[in-house]
């Protein structure tokens, strides 16, 4: 079997994969938690056998998680743990920016989706908000906005009377309480800002593009918006799964 992970600055997801590259479980944990005892707790809980492993690929944008997770494997198995950018993907995937500007799980999630008859726009509601933009098998760059949950977090803690807010979908615009007012400015304020960028990508290249989102809050904007989109929500591990291939 093969484990496939993906750190990001705040959560860090594992997954395990048969040979025939069927994801068996999922496990998430936050990436803040990435230690040699708790990697250890982690895996023991879910009565994990390292002797079974063949392949270790991770996708990573906090080094210093990778680092770790690298020395745990090396102690508990003969197995190479692999960093996307380590590999080779030329074969893959074309960048048309510098390679070391785009962070691992990106180039990953373009690979998973890209094929040879369309273009697509990645949106990866993740710390940050992400926008990626593939023509063909060439990735072109991106967008990076502020993150949904970053934002609503800042806001909570630089102003007093502003509480701590879960994010919902709200059908009324003008809200009657401070609560509703912030739901509403976040919700229709973020809803327009992806509508915008993916209309200014389009205007941008002249190009059409198949739009794919993932991330902590897809599942409330997927609906929401005027663009039409693909819920993807393994998009990364699917990825993973394409570029594990290249592990002889």
């Amino acid at each position: 079997m093969y484990i496939l992970g993906d750190i990001g600055n705040t959560e860090t997801k594992v997954c395990i994969v048969s040979k025939n590259n069927k994801i068996i479980k999922k496990i998430y944990f936050p990436s803040k938690e990435v230690t040699y005892n708790k990697l250890n707790q982690i895996f023991n809980k879910n009565k994990f056998k390292f002797k079974d492993i063949e392949k270790i690929l991770f996708c990573s944008v906090v080094p210093k998680s990778f680092n770790l997770i690298k020395k745990f494997f090396a102690k508990k198995t003969n197995i190479r743990c692999y960093e996307v950018k380590n590999l080779n993907l030329k074969s893959l995937i074309k960048v048309k920016v510098d390679y070391k500007q785009v962070g691992s799980d990106r180039i990953t999630n373009a690979i998973s989706v890209m094929d040879q008859k369309n273009n697509f726009i990645i949106l990866d509601f993740g710390t940050a908000t992400t926008f990626d933009v593939l023509v063909k098998n060439v990735y072109y760059g991106g967008i990076i906005a502020p993150g949904v949950k970053l934002s609503l977090n800042t806001l909570s803690d630089k102003a007093t009377l502003i509480p701590q807010i879960d994010l919902k979908k709200i059908n009324k615009v003008v809200g009657n309480s401070t609560i509703t007012a912030v739901r509403s400015g976040f919700f229709w304020g973020y809803a327009g800002l992806i509508d915008n960028i993916i209309n200014l990508i389009k205007k941008e290249t002249r190009k059409t593009f198949k739009v794919n989102i993932t991330g902590g809050f897809s599942s409330l904007f997927k609906d929401s918006i005027k663009t039409k989109v693909i819920h993807n929500q393994d998009i990364t591990f699917k990825g993973l799964i394409k570029i594990s291939r290249l592990i002889k």
